[in-house]
């Protein structure tokens, strides 16, 4: 009654209807009506309703238009967001539901409360979550929230990839991969026409050759990166390549070998003071003429087809490599700036068989092209050598390879950034690419090739790798 009394004095007040004193039995009177007692009784009833829709609908308003940040994604790249209703104050969403995930790659993990998997689609992904907030009646129909959710698009559709011109001058093959042997281990190359030169339909700059030489045992691994700024030097790469092998194949049998192998052999046992000075001198004799042939036929090269030499700049690194029964004899030389990685056997040593021009000679890359580079003082520099009982891997590649993958100079010297690269190669990697060095394996030039597609951002030149393992 006190209550239907309060309600009612303050309803006719809001009316602006005093009760006088002379009226107090009669207002007594009034609100003790049963039916006045009803209808306040609905009133409040009402009241009560229309509160609690206000609330139902103003609570659904405050979530759907709740900000919830989720990260960008990428086209191809695995993606991950956890929407945490605990945090985001949804202890009152009482059932709910994903839409709009079927074409996009993604799926919803309901006890997890994660987003994840691989987008398919770039733009802005609108996700749909239908829901029930507590209080909500079964026939009420489902609320909306969109979520947004940007996948930028994979890095690597940006770029075309055009042909080169097959009937250009001096045109070669853009990308590369062979496997073989390479004495009594295995070889396997790949040469990858960088994203740089595929989006502009520009020739692959980098090359390779080898060869096993059955006459005297030895073998021969040249590798070589043509000058970016150099028009020719697709053909200049090559010629490196192919010249260098040609030299060994009319000279080799010439230079004294038999006599190396006895001073070797000395070297081996350590019964000759003067060896390492007479391997120097033997290495340092046959490479340097061996380097210098390179460099004056592709002079000639130059000349006889009316074009500047430095059109066909290139760098070249090569390796000539002999197994013994005392173990492998390993001479290198080096211009530019392609490293030549020694790993030992049980992989925890590296030695990197040659100076790498990268501030040693003025902080600028060197060519085979240069005649400079045989009168300069730092010529003996460009030679290295190793005898090893065994070894795991002699790798020679381009900064293709070695700008992403080492970053900087002082890495070449570290086995355990070697150990991350070969972990690399074997699968360790965001692409899951891998190359399988363990078994007689017919696919792995193909998987060599396919690793090197690996994205770095800011590294699009071409890439060669070759392994002899």
């Amino acid at each position: 009654m006190e209550e239907t009394k309060r309600y009612l004095q303050s309803f006719l007040f809001q009316n602006k209807i005093d009760i006088p004193k002379g009226k107090q039995s009669l207002f007594e009177d009034f609100i003790s009506s049963e039916n006045n007692i009803a209808a306040v009784k609905i009133i409040k009833e009402k009241q009560q309703i229309i509160m609690q829709n206000w609330n139902l609908i103003n609570r659904i308003d405050d979530i759907t238009n709740q900000s919830v940040f989720l990260p960008n994604g990428t086209v191809n790249k695995a993606y991950q967001a956890k929407i945490d209703f605990i945090q985001l104050g949804w202890d009152d969403i009482i059932s709910y539901e994903m839409e709009n995930l079927e074409e996009t790659g993604l799926s919803f993990d309901r006890e997890e409360k994660v987003l994840s998997g691989n987008p398919k689609i770039s733009g802005d992904l609108k996700i749909k979550m239908l829901f029930k907030i507590d209080g909500e009646s079964e026939e009420t129909p489902l609320n909306e929230k969109v979520f947004t959710i940007i996948i930028n698009p994979d890095p690597k559709s940006l770029w075309k990839s055009i042909e080169s011109d097959k009937k250009a001058p001096f045109a070669k093959e853009d990308n590369v991969a062979v496997a073989s042997t390479f004495l009594d281990k295995k070889i396997v190359v790949a040469s990858k026409r960088g994203r740089s030169h595929a989006n502009v339909g520009s020739f692959r700059e980098d090359d390779f050759a080898f060869k096993n030489f059955d006459t005297n045992g030895w073998s021969v691994l040249a590798v070589s990166d043509g000058a970016g700024s150099a028009a020719l030097s697709r053909k200049g790469s090559k010629l490196a390549c192919d010249t260098l092998i040609e030299y060994f194949e009319e000279n080799l049998d010439k230079e004294n070998l038999k006599e190396f192998d006895e001073i070797l052999l000395h070297h081996y046992h350590k019964t000759d003071s003067d060896s390492s000075k007479k391997i120097s001198h033997f290495g340092y004799n046959t490479l340097s003429k061996a380097a210098h042939f390179v460099n004056q036929k592709i002079e000639e090269f130059a000349t006889a087809n009316n074009e500047e030499l430095k059109k066909f700049h290139a760098t070249l690194i090569f390796a000539l490599v002999k197994k013994y029964d005392f173990g492998y004899a390993i001479l290198t030389f080096g211009v530019g700036d392609c490293p030549i990685g020694l790993l030992n056997k049980d992989l925890t040593e590296i030695t990197l068989m040659n100076v790498i021009d990268v501030g040693e000679f003025g902080g600028g890359t060197r060519f085979i092209t240069m005649p400079e580079i045989f009168q300069s003082d730092k010529l003996s520099s460009r030679f290295g050598f190793k005898l090893v009982d065994d070894f795991s891997y002699l790798i020679l590649m381009t900064d293709g390879i070695y700008d992403p993958k080492f970053v900087v100079e002082a890495n070449l010297e570290k086995i355990e950034k070697w150990n991350e690269f070969l972990s690399d190669l074997k699968g360790n990697n965001e692409d899951g690419s891998k190359v399988d060095f363990e078994y007689e394996n017919a696919d792995i030039a193909t998987q060599l090739s396919i690793w090197m597609d690996f994205w770095s951002p800011g590294n699009h030149d071409d890439r060669t790798l070759a392994i002899i393992y």
